[in-house]
């Protein structure tokens, strides 16, 4: 009876492992391809539960969302033959298996290595007939969607892939450019700065210029109107010298002498030698 059932268990193992060889599962993500000793038999298989032979059919199960690949870093020259270093990368999927194994392999980095390649191309012919402006800034967008729609009709004959977007990053110049366009720039910019500064102090001296002249004509003006009330104020007091002179003479002249002997004796060291009998003295012998 254990001899029965051991056999028993054998067989249900044997038939299990018979089922299982024979039975694939595609899952929703992927589609397949279907082996015979090497040779495709069959392409495009669907998701879902498939079966096969075993040890005679091999089932090959490939990603078909979107996958994406980054370009190495590489230097193209535009129509003015400027060099620029570019920085890329594309979004492409499988669509058709079967050309896909037939063309890679079905190895992946196969794939990704023929589409550097076209990529490069590419790239390399959108540049040569551009200037630099425009694969800067000009016709960017224009240049990406352009290379996408060749390289996708390209990539899906020759290798059943589409290629969804083709996107550059960055555009750089080239190191020892970048220092040589910066030194021009600053050279140009130093020589602006120059030409402004040289206005600048030519500015300045003009301004100074008529700062001076206005001072000059300020002061003459001030000059003259000091004089012209210096010579009113000299009138009046001439005038008023001359009023009261005429009120009362001796008075006048007393005040006048007295001032003068008080102008000509205020210091100790002064000195005057005149005749005892100097009209200028004549106030003083009257003291007496």
């Amino acid at each position: 009876m254990s001899s029965r059932a051991n056999l028993m268990l054998l067989l249900i193992s044997v038939v299990l492992l018979v089922v299982m060889q024979s039975v694939y599962v595609v899952p929703e993500t992927h589609r397949a391809v279907l082996l015979r000793f090497g040779q495709m038999v069959d392409s495009d298989i669907e998701p879902g539960l498939h079966f096969k032979i075993p040890l005679v059919h091999q089932e090959r199960l490939f990603d078909v969302r979107v996958l994406s690949m980054a370009l190495p870093t590489k230097s193209y020259l535009t129509v003015e033959k400027k060099p620029l270093d570019v920085d890329s990368y594309a979004a492409w999927k499988i669509v058709n298996v079967g050309e896909f194994y037939r063309t890679t392999s079905g190895n992946e980095a196969n794939a990704i290595t023929l589409l550097e390649a076209r990529m490069d191309k590419g790239l390399r012919d959108q540049f040569g007939k551009r200037t630099m402006h425009e694969v800067v800034a000009g016709e960017r967008e224009e240049l990406m969607d352009e290379l996408t729609r060749n390289l996708n009709d390209i990539a899906r004959k020759e290798f059943g892939i589409a290629i969804i977007d083709i996107r550059v990053r960055a555009i750089d110049l080239p190191t020892n450019v970048s220092v040589s366009v910066y030194e021009r720039m600053e050279s140009e910019r130093l020589k602006i700065a120059q030409e402004h500064r040289s206005k600048g102090e030519e500015l300045a001296e003009g301004i100074r210029a008529d700062a001076d002249r206005q001072k000059v004509v300020f002061e003459a003006e001030a000059f003259k109107q000091a004089e012209q009330i210096r010579g009113e104020g000299d009138a009046i007091a001439a005038q008023i010298y001359a009023d009261a002179y005429s009120k009362n003479p001796e008075f006048y002249s007393f005040s006048r002498s007295l001032k003068a002997y008080e102008e000509t004796f205020a210091g100790k060291e002064d000195l005057m030698v005149i005749e005892p009998d100097s009209q200028f003295l004549r106030f003083l012998k009257q003291a007496k």
